[in-house]
């Protein structure tokens, strides 16, 4: 069987999109999944996304235009991505599915996002109102789980070795936590380094993970600012929020989705 994908990067976080609004694809074989996800026998990609057509948010009334459903690398569904959600409203737009404006069903509730005149994608992450801040860390759910570390000599620091001790450890017991090492730059720029769970290795760049470390770097009173530039390894995003009370709402990870390539695949 040929399938057809389409390759799209964020900040230099790769994924193979999927069109299976007409159901084909074998959503459970987690072989073949991680066989595309190869980047020597396959086509390569941090995780691999399905555009589907939604039948829940439909069902509740709420106005959708598709459902995203995200499998990391290993072959596993998982949580939220948001790069990956942001270059898929930019496969959306590239389908026709929707014009300059999405909402969307994914794991963790409703998305709703944008796509400006210079081409960047701003997408709505979910609200974060519980921050668990130790002595060395900060820990949150952004759509994914998220442990937030500051660390010295960022550019030279041992990300994988660092981050598989910390996310095997017997901190988040089985399931484990993406691991963010930050430093930072001024008062309103960090730079970011992340070990991603499911790949298992380090990233070029982490949507969850951006979010986690600007809320972060705010509750330590780092900055103060509601507008915070991230420096990826893969390029720069920027994550906006309102603070009240305790809770972050008006979440927004804003940055490039760009189309790779298209082709086909023998399944």
């Amino acid at each position: 069987m040929q399938l057809e994908f389409y390759k799209y990067q964020g900040t230099g976080n790769d994924f193979v999109m999927i069109d299976n609004r007409s159901e084909f694809f074998p959503k459970e074989n987690t072989q073949l999944i991680a066989r595309l996800c190869d980047r020597r026998f396959g086509i390569g990609g941090d995780g691999l996304i399905l555009l589907e057509n939604d039948t829940i948010a439909s069902n509740l009334a709420t106005a959708t235009n598709f459902k995203m459903v995200y499998y990391n690398s290993d072959g596993n569904q998982s949580s939220m991505c948001g790069n990956g959600g942001r270059c898929l409203v930019a496969f959306a737009k590239k389908l026709h599915v929707i014009e300059n404006e999405a909402t969307f069903i994914a794991t963790d509730g409703l998305h709703h996002a944008t796509i400006g005149d210079d081409g960047l994608v701003a997408l709505q992450m979910i609200d974060v109102d519980a921050v668990k801040i130790s002595p060395d860390h900060v820990f949150m759910n952004t759509g994914s789980p998220h442990h937030v570390q500051l660390v010295d000599d960022l550019e030279n620091y041992n990300v994988k070795e660092n981050g598989a001790a910390i996310r095997y450890g017997d901190l988040y017991g089985k399931a484990g936590s993406n691991i963010n090492f930050v430093k930072q730059i001024d008062d309103t720029t960090f730079s970011l380094r992340t070990y991603e769970r499911g790949v298992e290795d380090e990233t070029l760049s982490c949507g969850t993970g951006a979010t986690a470390v600007a809320i972060a770097m705010n509750v330590l009173g780092k900055t103060d600012a509601s507008s915070i530039d991230l420096n990826v390894e893969g390029g720069k995003l920027v994550v906006s929020f309102d603070k009240g009370e305790g809770k972050f709402t008006n979440v927004f990870l804003k940055g490039p989705a760009e189309f790779v390539f298209k082709g086909t695949i023998e399944i």
